[in-house]
């Protein structure tokens, strides 16, 4: 039980023998800087059951706790805020019984039902890029707290290797790539195939200005290019299974899911679980087939079948083409079909994907809800904003992404830039820098991302995120290095579980140490890494400033001196415990 549910309890049963009411919760606050005290419980909402002046009311909860609560060692009250001081026996017994827990801010595993967590879910014919690097880096955070909270996951990717923009890709390699492959280019595969995917787009706009000068309507030259009919019979075939269709479209995956797995290691990133479009489809063209039989869905005049949600306040939304070719919806309502048929603990899934899908997601939900599924009360869609580059929106036809590969790259030779500026790593060899180098550049895009509210827009700038200074990770990294300096001079040295009398900035980190716990469940529940970030930030400004205002090594007393030495090291492993939720590797020297 941390500090806020102790004191709830003792508040509520003064309010019982004070003024014979029941409370049902106590407000709670940080006390302003100004005011003495370590938390302030707010009166004002009390007065829905206990008639009276808050100030006075006030005071008589305060003398209650101080005369009944071991914990309370003086209290002051401001107007309608009862602001509370704590003795330092509370923070040291705290402190003292998670100085020595590896994972400390952890739950155990305490639900039997396990979420699944989807993220990265590529398409096959273009590399991955920074917008990817956004969801992944979210996914993969938000499943790993969850993880933290005490429940049990399993990641998840649904690749999206099947559509008219496979084809593509496929048709390109066919007319323009003369047999080239990725060992003959020396390209990873997914670049390669990306690469063709520019191509088509090329090839395409070059027929429709053909066609418009030939006398042709806009419209009608992008119906009408010959290179997109052909994609789009191409795409037919592949679904009636044609041989040599299907062969291509194998070989040229093949490379793609090669290249994948090279960016997800470089990134840091893993899955538990692949699910592929090509077949979770036919599972949602089932269901659609059962739908059709108990009304949920209808079919119009064109053999087209649609689901009517406007009695839900949205509108006919298309889940079969009159060819009986599949949409999106079709295979997303196969693909959770097929998650809960695989792991039948799953009790909910959160689904990794943009802010355009909102709507998507919405329909989905509800359609899976109208097909009778209990689980579906349980989906969540972690929507996120897109990230901007100062030089504007990237689009993968026409090839102005920013590649992730190149990006991870970029990174290292920033911090490499910055650190060489910096003149500190002249003691390390080469090897040594690059991997720091690595751990410093990959730390500052990750923490980057993952500070912002997943909801908003991002503008993301290389230089921006690699600061030494500021809420970046380099200055989070910074401070753990510095504290492992610390434990390297203090070897040997152990803690007394003695009484002290706690320096002000001593009992601020402590206070900050037990919140953490709470922001790893606040984080799970809102499905926000921004909160661990934050919350870490916050945890290092509060070590610089204990590290600048108290010594450590060179205490009074020995006492001191090992007590400081115990805070400085669980507030590194706190620190390790924060950036190992969020993917983010710390070093031990910088």
């Amino acid at each position: 039980m941390n500090l806020q549910e102790t004191l709830e309890l003792h508040v509520k049963a003064a309010i019982k023998t004070l003024f014979q009411s029941e409370l049902e919760s106590v407000e709670f606050q940080a006390t302003r800087k100004e005011f003495a005290g370590d938390i302030t419980v707010v009166v004002f909402p009390m007065l829905r059951i206990v008639k009276g002046n808050p100030a006075v009311i006030g005071e008589q909860i305060g003398q209650y706790l101080l005369d009944n609560v071991e914990l309370v060692k003086g209290f002051n009250v401001v107007k309608g805020f009862l602001n509370i001081e704590i003795s330092d026996s509370y923070y040291l017994n705290f402190f003292y019984s998670i100085k020595d827990e590896a994972n400390y801010g952890f739950s155990k595993l305490k639900d039997d039902k396990a979420v699944m967590v989807e993220y990265s879910s590529p398409n096959t014919n273009k590399p991955l890029h920074l917008g990817h690097v956004r969801n992944v880096l979210l996914g993969y955070s938000v499943a790993e707290i969850l993880k933290a909270s005490g429940k049990k996951v399993y990641k998840t990717q649904i690749i999206n290797d099947r559509g008219i923009h496979i084809c593509k890709s496929m048709l390109a390699w066919k007319r323009f790539g003369n047999g080239e492959t990725p060992e003959s280019t020396a390209l990873k595969g997914d670049k390669l195939v990306g690469n063709y995917y520019v191509k088509f787009d090329q090839a395409y706009k070059a027929e429709i200005a053909e066609l418009i000068r030939d006398g042709k309507t806009e419209e009608n030259a992008k119906k009408n290019a010959p290179i997109l009919l052909e994609a789009q019979e191409m795409l037919i075939k592949w679904e009636a299974g044609d041989e040599a269709i299907v062969a291509l479209w194998k070989k040229m995956n093949g490379w793609v899911y090669d290249g994948f797995e090279v960016t997800y290691k470089n990134i840091g990133v893993d899955f538990d679980e692949y699910y592929y479009e090509s077949q979770t489809y036919l599972l949602g063209k089932e269901f659609i087939a059962e739908g059709l039989k108990t009304s949920v869905f209808e079919k119009d005049a064109d053999g087209s079948v649609w689901c009517d949600l406007t009695d839900e306040g949205l509108d006919r939304k298309i889940v079969l083409r009159s060819d009986g070719t599949a949409v999106y919806m079709t295979q997303d309502i196969g693909t959770a079909i097929q998650r809960i048929k695989d792991y039948p603990d799953v009790g909910g899934m959160v689904y990794t994907v943009g802010n355009e899908q909102d709507y998507h997601f919405k329909v989905l939900f509800l359609i899976l809800k109208k097909l009778g599924f209990d689980w579906a009360k349980n989906l969540f869609h972690l929507s996120y904003g897109m990230v901007d580059l100062p030089s504007g929106r990237m689009k993968s036809r026409e090839g102005t992404v920013v590649d992730a590969d190149d990006l991870i790259k970029e990174m290292a030779d920033t911090a490499e830039e910055i650190s060489k500026e910096l003149g500190k790593l002249e003691d390390y060899s080469e090897d040594e820098k690059k991997a720091l180098y690595k751990t410093i550049g990959l730390g500052a895009l990750k923490y980057y991302i993952l500070k912002v509210d997943p909801k908003k827009r991002i503008l993301f700038d290389p230089k921006e995120s690699i600061d030494f200074q500021g809420n970046a990770a380099p200055y989070i990294q910074m401070a753990y290095a510095r504290i492992q300096s610390i434990l390297r001079k203090a070897e040997g040295t152990e803690v007394e579980l003695s009484e002290l009398i706690l320096h002000e900035k001593e009992k601020q980190l402590i206070k900050q140490l037990e919140l953490f716990p709470e922001a790893i469940q606040n984080a799970a529940a809102q499905h926000s890494p921004a909160l661990i970030a934050n919350y870490t930030y916050d945890l290092v400004k509060d070590f610089s400033s204990f590290y600048q205002n108290v010594s450590i090594l060179g205490a009074d007393n020995d006492k001191e001196k090992n007590f400081r030495i115990a805070l400085s090291k669980s507030v590194s492993q706190t620190i390790k415990n924060a950036f190992r939720v969020l993917g983010i590797d710390v070093p031990e020297r910088m």
